[in-house]
């Protein structure tokens, strides 16, 4: 099934964009880099054969399966291992009758089978963190008697085991006892000839994977067996023991059983395997698939890459895009790389670029053509994840000097060919991109040609982008109601490039500012705007003005704004340091209050003090003193008197009583919310003069009116004087 549906996919992305636009985006270098982050070598080469998608419906899918994957790299459920070793020499083995494969393929078979089986396990226990992955996964076919049959005859070392069959048990059976005799007989002649003193000092020795003696030449005839050899000397002559020569040879012949054994079983286990070829092939078709997407997602980290929101609408909104090769190439060598926003929606489907050379008026066009293609080509792009991205059918580009020296066609002759080709195939699917438009040929007719094609793709309602220095596709963007300009910011004093994008207005190529900045000598600059005509001069001046106009009130805004939030900052600390004082203000005035109550206090019991010093009458001091305490207490807020314990059975009724009014005063309140809305507004306050005690509403310290000017009055609290709103005093 997965095999099937690859295949299919292959088919569906024979191609609407063909390889040179590809090439133009420099697409396969893309391919190169996402391919170094495969673990196996048919991933690496399926990733080189990318190509976009033609339909819709499977990019997005393609895309979440690689966010997916990208996201696993930080979470806890890590996706498990996919590497495998290939089988395809295997799969054609099965295909040939009466072929038989080898315990090395039947372990690769069991890699691949294990592996597709842990992978097809883990998305399912975590379908609901890996949605797409486990939808994509769910399409093999999987089974596990091709692992179980394996497993059951070759064990992890990869040796057949003895229970493969009941005549390999048997043989391996007597090949121990066989080789249990060779060592015991072996051992025993080495005892004896060893006591005869007709070994050398080494004993023993192999030869020909066989254990023989080290006999001493002169005595060679008295030691009986089969000769195998001799040392370089001839000091030596290696002799295999009669006892064990009868032996070995039962050995070799049991060996050779097992052999033909093994044969056997490799070949009854190549049958029960072939019909399952397809199966086979299906999981690494499967497992090549899960190395592409792990490639891609590994890619997508190096350059920092997202999912954007992708919209059936024709519209482009790349927001802070990176050229991907540009930004690798940079942060290789640690340098800046400036991003772009630029948007292509029907209301401005053309975009024409102008401007000075080496501003990045090419890079733009390259960065929103190859992020384009690898989104549709199922890649995340490097940009903001708030941008937007739709799909074209194709994609144009003529891109560069094609100067082809085996065709014989100049530059304005290929040029034209593709021209050709793109009035041919342009449509409102369509995206072009066009580097140095109507260059390669007189300016003047060249120019007027370049209009010509730039007004057809108009009318056919085409998405694209064009870089130029002329300025009658400046004026044609200028008029065209869905057309507009853009320009590559400089300084317009270092006439150095920003790297910025502005929309809105074309650019001027400064051809005479940097000449002049270059050393070219103002006599021949002057000499040369002679030369040309002189509106010309003039309008290129007036762009170039404009620009530095634009330039100046950006920096007056930025200047602008960021005064305006130091002011709100600054507004609101004053405000919150403002609440804080008159906190504290309010919290002095009631100590102040406080102390002087205690002041009061503290000099009445003095005054009683010396009265009982000198009179000695006690019952007076006590009255005067319940006096003093009757007074202070008459001050204080009355509590609710202590309710009186009454019997069980009145307290009941009371209970009732209280519920029953309960319910008749929440009636009550309920008409008197309904009233108070009625009610006409408050009576006005009560008219405040100098000299009037006064407090905050809702305060309890007590002040003096002095001063009263407008709306505010300034208030004595005996310590200090504050300002105050007359709204926010009450008459005491």
């Amino acid at each position: 099934m997965i095999a099937e549906k690859v295949k299919l996919m292959e088919i569906k992305r024979k191609a609407r964009i063909d390889s040179k636009t590809l090439e133009d985006l420099e697409f396969p270098t893309v391919l190169r880099q996402v391919a170094e982050f495969s673990v196996t070598q048919p991933g690496k080469e399926q990733v080189l054969k990318i190509t976009p998608f033609q339909e819709f419906t499977e990019i997005e899918p393609e895309l979440q399966r690689v966010k997916e994957f990208t996201a696993s790299f930080d979470g806890d459920n890590r996706i498990p291992n996919h590497g495998f070793d290939p089988i395809f020499r295997e799969l054609r083995l099965l295909e040939i009758e009466n072929s038989s494969l080898e315990i090395s393929g039947f372990r690769k078979i069991l890699s691949i089978s294990e592996t597709t089986r842990i992978l097809l396990k883990f998305f399912k226990k975590f379908e609901e963190f890996y949605i797409h992955l486990n939808s994509f996964s769910e399409e093999v076919n999987y089974t596990s008697i091709i692992s179980e049959e394996i497993n059951k005859r070759i064990d992890k070392y990869g040796e057949i085991k003895d229970e493969a069959s009941t005549e390999l048990g048997i043989i391996r059976r007597r090949l121990n006892v066989v080789k249990g005799k060779i060592n015991s007989s072996f051992t025993k002649a080495l005892s004896q000839y060893a006591q005869s003193d007709y070994l050398d000092e080494i004993r023993e020795s192999v030869v020909e994977n066989r254990r023989v003696l080290a006999v001493k030449a002169m005595h060679r005839k008295k030691v009986k067996g089969a000769v195998l050899g001799s040392s370089k000397t001839g000091s030596i002559v290696y002799i295999e023991p009669q006892e064990t020569l009868e032996y070995a040879n039962e050995l070799s012949n049991l060996l050779y059983e097992e052999d033909e054994e093994i044969k056997r079983i490799l070949k009854a286990m190549t049958e029960f395997v072939r019909p399952h070829a397809s199966l086979l092939a299906s999981y690494q078709e499967y497992l090549i698939t899960m190395d592409v997407l792990y490639a891609k997602a590994k890619y997508a980290l190096k350059i920092n890459g997202v999912l954007p929101i992708i919209v059936s609408e024709k519209k482009i909104s790349l927001q802070k895009a990176f050229h991907p090769l540009l930004l690798v190439s940079n942060n290789k060598r640690k340098e800046k790389t400036f991003p772009q926003s630029i948007e292509l929606v029907p209301e401005k489907r053309i975009i024409v670029i102008s401007g000075p050379n080496a501003g990045g008026k090419s890079i733009t066009l390259k960065t929103v053509g190859l992020l384009q293609v690898m989104l549709q080509s199922g890649l995340l792009i490097s940009a903001e994840p708030q941008s937007e991205m739709c799909f074209f059918k194709r994609i144009l580009t003529d891109i560069g000097d094609n100067q082809s020296i085996e065709n014989h066609l100049s530059t304005y002759s290929y040029r034209l060919k593709k021209m050709n080709q793109f009035l041919k195939k342009c449509n409102n699917k369509t995206l072009f991109l066009i580097d140095e438009f109507g260059t390669g040929s007189d300016p003047e007719l060249g120019g007027a040609l370049a209009e010509t094609f730039l007004e057809v793709f108009y009318e056919r309602e085409a998405f694209g982008i064009i870089t130029t220095h002329y300025t009658n596709l400046k004026l044609l963007a200028n008029e065209l109601a869905h057309a507009i300009n853009a320009n590559m910011q400089f300084d317009n004093k270092s006439l150095e490039p920003l790297y910025h994008l502005h929309l809105g207005e074309a650019g001027s190529s400064y051809t005479f500012e940097v000449a002049q900045k270059n050393g070219i000598p103002y006599s021949l600059i002057n000499k040369a705007k002679k030369k040309i005509e002189r509106g010309k001069v003039r309008f290129d001046k007036t762009i170039a003005n404009l620009q530095k106009e634009r330039s100046n009130l950006r920096k007056t805004s930025e200047s602008l704004k960021t005064e305006e939030q130091k002011a709100r900052i600054e507004s609101k600390q004053l405000e919150e340091v403002n609440a804080r004082v008159q906190e504290k203000l309010e919290s002095y005035q009631e100590l102040f209050d406080a102390n002087q109550k205690l002041i009061s206090l503290g000099k009445k019991l003095d005054v009683l003090s010396e009265k009982y010093f000198n009179n000695k009458q006690k019952k007076q001091l006590i009255d005067e003193l319940m006096k003093l305490v009757m007074i202070e207490n008459s001050k204080r807020k009355k509590l609710a008197p202590k309710v009186k314990k009454v019997v069980k059975a009145k307290e009941r009724e009371v209970i009732k009583e209280v519920e029953k009014k309960v319910e008749v005063i929440r009636e009550r309140k309920k008409e008197e919310k309904e009233k108070a809305k009625k009610l006409p507004p408050p009576k006005p306050k009560v008219t405040l003069k100098i000299g009037d005690r006064v407090r905050m509403i809702d305060g309890r310290a007590i002040c003096t009116i002095d001063i009263i000017e407008k709306n505010k009055a300034i208030v004595n609290y005996g310590m200090f004087t504050t300002n105050v709103s007359l709204e926010e005093l009450e008459k005491v």
